[in-house]
């Protein structure tokens, strides 16, 4: 199945180097972006019996059920990254405009025209109950919401994205989770949509 590769080294791309302030708008908007997608997730589930979450479209492709787990996989990783690594590091190099770059992610990554292989770490296993995986996203939320309302200078520190081909600041990194499980809310959506999808 398809997700975007994730990157989390910090960037190290040589010349000038510039630090943003991240705007309150921008902050606010990235709280209405992670509460929104949050929500998808959610509405996207509830209600699905045992056979519709295992069902799947074909072979190779991945159930409602393993959708979520990967969600929830990406959510701790991203977010782990975030803390331990981006945060640490220093802002890119070079003068960029962040907000083409904020309006870039939330458009690209959400995209499902555009494929990518899920790195063996974040394929499903099966490990997971639907309630165990949204009880683990809805946490690992929560945590990110509130690490973006409390944490300074997200401008400031940044890490490449293999996926877009250049540096995301932290917030970028946020914007791109959310982005990421709204990319799968839309893949949940296309199963559900399947003509042979069970009925209950």
């Amino acid at each position: 199945m398809k997700s975007p590769v994730l990157g989390s080294a910090p960037s190290s791309s040589s010349g000038a180097v510039f630090g943003e302030i991240l705007r309150q708008s921008d902050r606010e908007r990235g709280v209405a972006y992670l509460q929104q997608t949050r929500d998808g997730v959610v509405a996207s589930i509830t209600g699905l019996s045992e056979a519709q979450m295992k069902f799947k479209a074909a072979a190779g492709r991945w159930s409602v059920v393993e959708t979520l787990e990967h969600i929830a996989l990406v959510e701790d990783l991203i977010f782990q990254n975030l803390t331990n690594k981006i945060m640490q590091a220093p802002p890119a190099a070079g003068d960029r405009d962040v907000a083409e770059i904020d309006a870039m992610v939330m458009a690209m990554v959400p995209d499902r025209s555009r494929t990518f292989n899920a790195p063996q770490s974040l394929v499903p296993t099966g490990c997971c109950t639907p309630v165990e995986s949204l009880v683990r996203f809805q946490k690992s939320r929560a945590k990110t919401i509130e690490f973006l309302q409390s944490t300074p200078n997200l401008r400031e520190h940044s890490a490449e994205s293999r996926a877009l081909q250049q540096p995301l600041d932290a917030y970028q990194w946020v914007l791109f989770m959310a982005a990421h499980s709204e990319r799968h809310t839309k893949q949940i959506l296309e199963v559900k949509a399947d003509p042979a999808f069970p009925k209950n």
